[in-house]
């Protein structure tokens, strides 16, 4: 189940309505199949971005949310590393990929479920022998002052309703 975060809704705050709720209908959609994740926060330059990771470190995530002024992306930090029989994701780098989310309701939702899977799967067998696991913890990792975002810092938090997957 997803963790309340005040310091996640804070940072969310400058962004549309529209980018706010589909970062938080992402997360839960995470949250929900992989509950004993760590969800690790970065309050960076350019996005707000949070990854899910099975420890304490971004190195070992298998996805990310991406959290732009217009759009959010959804990828995968090993996404050349799985198999996208759908190529839905897009990126060239060595590592990373990605899916634009423009819109919950056309989000390929079966299609992420079985890429995210490999990702697990991918990120388990990477796992070092002994590395200390956490389990479901929100862990803020960094946090940028200064920023290239919509509007300016904010100490309050504004609540979003938040639909509900069917």
């Amino acid at each position: 189940m997803p963790k309340e975060s005040t310091e996640l809704l804070k940072f969310l705050t400058p962004f549309s309505d529209e980018v706010r709720v589909t970062a938080l209908w992402l997360r839960d959609f995470v949250w929900d199949l992989y509950p004993q994740s760590n969800e690790l926060i970065y309050d960076n330059y350019n996005a707000l971005a949070f990854g899910f990771s099975l420890t304490d470190t971004a190195g070992d995530a298998f996805c990310s949310i991406a959290v732009f002024s217009k759009w959010v992306n959804f990828g995968f930090n090993r996404g050349s590393e799985i198999d996208d029989t759908d190529k839905i994701l897009i990126g060239n780098g060595s590592l990373y990929r990605y899916l634009k989310v423009a819109d919950t309701k056309a989000f390929p939702v079966k299609a992420i479920k079985k890429l995210l899977q490999l990702a697990y799967v991918n990120a388990q067998a990477r796992l070092k022998d002994g590395k200390k696991t956490t389990k479901g913890e929100t862990i803020l990792k960094m946090q940028l002052q200064k920023k290239r975002r919509p509007g300016p810092d904010i100490d309050l938090v504004k609540v979003v309703n938040v639909p509900k997957r069917k």
